[in-house]
């Protein structure tokens, strides 16, 4: 099985920068990769960035480009979600996932591929 623990959420100011992280236990990859999901109240899950294990490809949305970088830690088990220049819209709790298994293209955007989810950690920006 696999843990995942995200933390780093935290009230912020609108241009403001945080950084989160997750934090993988239990069983090891040596495929597949990590993404970023977030979830504002009433909406849907949505996809924010992702990164594979192997080759450090990365994915982002269109809307967090240039704003927000994902990386990882292969000897800590930790992946990171630099979040810059936060805009309100960008409220949401925000989980971590991972997948054991490589995708391909905008299948790495879909939240049913993953099957391993962290409990989330809450990120509220104010204007």
């Amino acid at each position: 099985q696999v843990q995942l623990v995200e933390s780093g959420g935290e009230l912020v100011q609108a241009g403001a920068s945080l950084r989160l992280s997750c934090l993988a236990s239990g069983r090891t990859f040596s495929s597949g990769g990590m993404g970023w999901f977030r979830q504002a109240p009433g909406k849907a899950r949505e996809f924010v960035a992702a990164i594979t294990w192997t080759t450090d490809s990365t994915y982002y949305a269109d809307s967090v480009k240039g704003r927000f970088t994902i990386s990882k830690d292969n000897a800590r088990r930790t992946v990171y979600l630099q979040m810059n220049s936060l805009k309100p819209e960008d409220t949401a709790v925000y989980y971590c996932a991972a997948r054991s298994t490589t995708l391909y293209g905008n299948m790495w955007f879909d939240p049913s591929f993953y099957p391993y989810w962290g409990q989330g950690t809450q990120v509220t920006v104010s204007s």
